[in-house]
């Protein structure tokens, strides 16, 4: 350890935009549930070449006590997020891959509206209401969470119902995951998280007909009997075939006991 300049974030004013990611070759940033964060000590060099990217004036560099940084460290982690490409020379930062961050996952709020002098949809106008949907990027205190009809979907459902922003999307918050693919455990946590912040009005689980789908139902049912059992929550079942019944089960209140300290 040692006293050295390293990159601090205030986490009060970091809206999560990401840019100061893309900004940082050595790879140091990561956006963690809609923040910027510093992934190591060893992986930031103190030179602050990402302040000027942050709008909102959230980074500064301090002199505080760190590990060194260690170069050899960062071609490793670098190497890591892009293991299809050599490890590039920290002398060319602009040849640098995506370093695990994505300005897209900044959380914004959308109204219904067209652009004024746009050119009209050939189809029906999308009515998502955020950004992002991702389960696993959505942070808990996201404020179109708050109160919100919330809908939690398998990410192949979309895909086998024809009017599915009319019948699920339209006034409603979305979060997306893939119950076969992402990890259950996590899911699981971060959903009581979501539900004790958020206290949704309303739970509707989406899954599709197929055995390993059911995985997102249940993690959303026992976060809800954990945090929230008097919410609401229905789960709908979508049949693969074209022109199936979209099958409804109400999921009663829970009647046993909270998590304990709750």
């Amino acid at each position: 350890m040692a006293l050295r300049d390293i990159i601090i974030i205030d986490e009060d004013k970091c809206d999560g935009c990401g840019l100061c990611i893309t900004a940082c070759a050595e790879g140091a940033l990561q956006l963690v549930d809609g923040k910027a964060k510093l992934v190591k000590d060893i992986y930031c060099d103190g030179l602050g070449a990402c302040l000027g990217d942050c709008p909102q004036g959230a980074l500064t560099v301090e002199k505080r006590e760190a590990a060194a940084f260690d170069e050899a460290a960062v071609e490793k982690h670098l190497a890591s997020q892009n293991p299809s490409a050599a490890p590039l020379p920290m002398a060319a930062p602009t040849q640098m891959p995506n370093l695990g961050g994505c300005p897209g996952s900044a959380m914004r709020s959308m109204r219904q509206q067209g652009a004024a002098g746009s050119a009209p949809l050939s189809g029906a106008p999308s009515l998502l209401g955020q950004w992002p949907v991702q389960l696993m990027l959505v942070p808990p205190h996201a404020p179109f969470l708050k109160d919100s009809d919330l809908v939690i979907c398998a990410d192949c459902v979309p895909f086998a119902v024809g009017d599915f922003h009319e019948r699920y999307v339209a006034g409603r918050s979305l979060l997306v995951g893939c119950p076969k693919l992402d990890d259950l455990q996590h899911y699981f946590e971060k959903l009581q998280q979501t539900f004790a912040q958020a206290q949704p009005k309303r739970i509707t689980v989406l899954k599709m007909t197929v055995p390993c789908c059911t995985g997102i139902a249940q993690a959303a049912i026992a976060a809800r009997n954990q945090i929230t059992p008097d919410i609401p929550l229905e789960v709908h079942t979508i049949g693969i075939e074209p022109g199936s019944e979209i099958e409804i089960e109400h999921i009663p209140a829970f009647q046993g006991k909270r998590a304990a300290g709750e």
